[in-house]
């Protein structure tokens, strides 16, 4: 797992420390998730729930680093923590798909714009061809925010309630 650590700074000033998340950071993405509104959960998880599961955060973190990367972003004051980001590759490593959530009382300051933005790189430093995001239709900021950093829109195979945000890495 990379130790390597990214100063953020969001549109309207906000600083955030981000790094990868550890297997002892269980209790902190409990924390965040507990922060982040139902309908954001719905569009992260996609699917319906109120509460993210010990479980699920443990299968975010306890995973193949150099295939599934979790990262966590904390406030100035380094201790809580305001936004999650995970970067998923194919078995080939040539796809990557992202997801992320923001705490609620931290969303509006471009914090998203940043995480995906540095989510991007990340995947072209792994030498990746392609990145992909799986939103929910009705997630109009998460769809509006890809689009403007240059995703293109395609309808989600079998699933009319859902589209495939993606972007290619290769230049």
């Amino acid at each position: 797992m990379s130790e390597q650590q990214w100063n953020v700074t969001a549109r309207d000033g906000l600083r955030v420390l981000v790094r990868s998340a550890a297997s002892d950071d269980e209790g902190l993405l409990a924390e965040l998730f507990d922060h982040v509104s139902p309908q954001d959960l719905r569009f992260r998880f996609l699917s319906a729930i109120k509460h993210v599961s010990r479980k699920q955060i443990a299968d975010l973190i306890g995973v193949d680093h150099s295939s599934v990367e979790s990262y966590i972003a904390f406030a100035q004051d380094t201790v809580t923590p305001v936004a999650t980001a995970v970067l998923a590759c194919d078995r080939k490593k040539r796809r990557a798909e992202v997801a992320i959530s923001v705490r609620s009382d931290f969303k509006g300051h471009g914090l998203g714009w940043e995480l995906l933005g540095l989510m991007v790189q990340e995947a072209k430093d792994r030498g990746l061809d392609e990145i992909e995001s799986i939103e929910d239709r009705s997630n109009f900021d998460a769809v509006e925010l890809e689009q403007n950093m240059g995703f293109t829109v395609k309808p989600y195979p079998d699933d009319p309630t859902l589209l495939r945000l993606s972007k290619s890495l290769v230049a």
